[in-house]
């Protein structure tokens, strides 16, 4: 089991509870220290951080998206933290931010669990960054078992994070003196917090792995993979329905999405999956829909739907969607020992390091290498292949 406080012993003191401050590496963070956070809404505002940012020593970055409350979702918040400030950057405002993504391209940025906000930021600006620091993905190389912000942050730093407003509306104007805090403390804690868990990956000879991860992240992050229109609308619950039925729901998923976008609000709470896929089977079974229908639905949206339900029972058999194929692969007895030889070469040496095995391989993956090593040992990184392969 990994433990803390052999990983940072050179680091305790500076660490201990009680100190006003800490220092690693270069830098000193002291708690309620930092400027006044601001929202970046205006010209001048956006003018005045701009060389901030570009002389900035290091940066740390989160954003806040309405998905939740509107749909499609859009970025609303992008926070910054800064040797010297927090500031909030309001996407929504009327505003030319080419030259802060310009600013922010070819700088290494600390982010936690960087996925979604990478993707996010993709999709709404077409800004890709260079380099990143993930502290969620070094936290799991370190072997740590809770690693959420607010877990990482008390037991690293000894500071306790509110929660905060996770379900809010972060398209709302003006922004609440709560929403604003809880949006300052994704960040602000960033940079030191990184800083402990790189000196643990030096420490455990895990820097390597953790730069070719988080090389990884940002290359799959900025690929925008296009939708495939024959799985989009084949929710939970999809493969249990026969070709007819799957034909009423993919004609209810298409009404859904109309419906929601219209209204600007996420498809759930325009109709549950659950209650598409039991439409789908009672229809296509000639049965009544009366029951399953939402009693309060609004009449023009129940006509709506129910026109849905009639153009697909009008559609000749041969229009219906086919049933996603399951596998036709069967692994012979030589796959089979191949793969429980490679899982328990990951478990032990998974255990040996401290970590989630999966972090190594994933089931689906050690199936594939166990089909077939050359073909599939090119989609490992070369840690993960090295620690296989030993």
């Amino acid at each position: 089991v990994w433990r803390i406080h052999s990983l940072f012993d050179g680091l305790s003191q500076a660490l201990a509870p009680g100190k006003p401050g800490c220092r690693t590496n270069n830098f000193r963070f002291v708690p309620g220290s930092r400027l006044t956070c601001r929202v970046v809404n205006t010209d001048e505002k956006l003018a005045d951080l701009l060389p901030r940012v570009r002389a900035a020593e290091w940066l740390a970055l989160d954003t806040e998206a309405d998905s939740l409350h509107a749909y499609p979702e859009k970025l609303c918040l992008i926070q910054i933290s800064l040797p010297d400030a927090d500031e909030l950057i309001d996407p929504l405002a009327p505003l030319d931010f080419s030259a802060l993504w310009v600013a922010l391209r070819g700088r290494e940025l600390i982010l936690h669990g960087a996925d979604y906000d990478l993707r996010l930021l993709r999709r709404a600006s077409g800004f890709v960054p260079e380099t990143v620091f993930d502290t969620m993905v070094a936290a799991r190389l370190l072997g740590f078992s809770e690693f959420g912000l607010t877990n990482l942050v008390e037991k690293l730093l000894g500071i306790h994070l509110e929660k905060g407003p996770q379900t809010a509306d972060w398209a709302r104007r003006p922004l609440t003196e709560r929403m604003i805090n809880y949006a300052r403390n994704d960040t602000r804690y960033l940079k030191p917090l990184s800083d402990l868990l790189r000196a643990g990956l030096e420490e455990k000879a895990r820097l390597a792995w953790h730069e070719e991860s988080c090389a990884r992240l940002v290359k799959e992050c900025a690929e925008l993979r296009p939708t495939d229109p024959d799985q989009v609308w084949r929710v939970k619950g999809a493969n249990k329905l026969d070709r007819r039925a799957l034909a009423v729901l993919r004609e209810l998923w298409n009404w859904r999405d109309s419906v929601a976008v219209a209204a600007d609000k996420p498809p759930y709470f325009v109709l549950r999956h659950e209650v598409l896929v039991a439409l789908a089977g009672t229809a296509a079974q000639g049965k009544s829909l009366s029951s399953l229908l939402p009693t309060r639905i609004p009449a023009r949206r129940r006509a709506g739907l129910l026109a849905a339900v009639e153009r697909a029972l009008e559609l000749p058999a041969s229009q219906w969607p086919h049933r996603n194929r399951p596998s036709s692969h069967r692994p012979g007895h030589a796959e089979k020992r191949r793969y429980e030889a490679l899982r328990q070469r990951r478990d032990r040496r998974a255990e040996e390091l401290g970590i989630d095995s999966t972090l190594i391989a994933s089931r689906g993956t050690l199936s594939l290498l166990a089909r077939d090593w050359d073909i599939y040992q090119s989609g490992l990184m070369s840690w993960q292949r090295e620690l296989l392969q030993r």
